[in-house]
């Protein structure tokens, strides 16, 4: 059965490392037969939350930007792909200003399953607190299963993971989704 793949690419440069991966995610997971909106965060405006909590009650933050789109799309949804660079061992700002903002609806992002992608100049160890970040999120959310990660690990220049094992990896990952 086909199902509805939303994938939030991170990373503040296209046909960076993480991007890239990303496309070879998406080229399987069409292969497979399922749709898929790539969401570039760096190109949407997207304000940090001020945690001032008027969203209670509501749903809705007070914010007029892209964010509740975007978190529309995430209720919607099956699958979630969650990619970004890393930046000082996690998540880029871009992810966790996303991330933050889906306080308004947070418990609406059910049921949904995930994969993750990271891209780092070292090894898969340095990329574990990042990992940890996105699993602190979806421990947040009700029924959601972390069903893959590619570690795109030794891509410190864009382009670096070109020639890794990685692409084919994240292309079978989405492959099989």
């Amino acid at each position: 059965m086909a199902k509805n793949i939303l994938v939030l690419a991170g990373s503040p440069r296209k046909g960076g490392n993480s991007d890239r991966l990303c496309d070879e995610f998406i080229r399987g997971a069409i292969k497979s037969g399922h749709y898929v909106e790539k969401i570039y965060i760096n190109d949407m405006n997207i304000g940090a939350c001020q945690a001032c909590y008027a969203c209670r009650g509501t749903g809705e933050c007070f914010i007029k930007d892209d964010m509740a789109d975007i978190l529309d799309k995430m209720i919607k949804c099956d699958v979630i792909v969650m990619a970004t660079p890393v930046y000082f061992y996690t998540m880029d700002g871009q992810m966790k200003t996303l991330i933050d903002r889906t306080l308004p609806r947070y418990t609406e992002i059910r049921d949904k399953e995930f994969y993750f992608i990271a891209t780092a100049a070292a090894g898969e160890s340095f990329m574990e607190r990042t990992i940890d970040g996105f699993k602190g999120f979806t421990d947040c959310l009700d029924g959601a299963v972390i069903k893959g990660i590619v570690y795109g690990s030794n891509a410190w220049q864009k382009g670096d993971i070109i020639n890794s094992p990685k692409m084919a990896e994240a292309y079978n990952m989405g492959l099989n989704v």
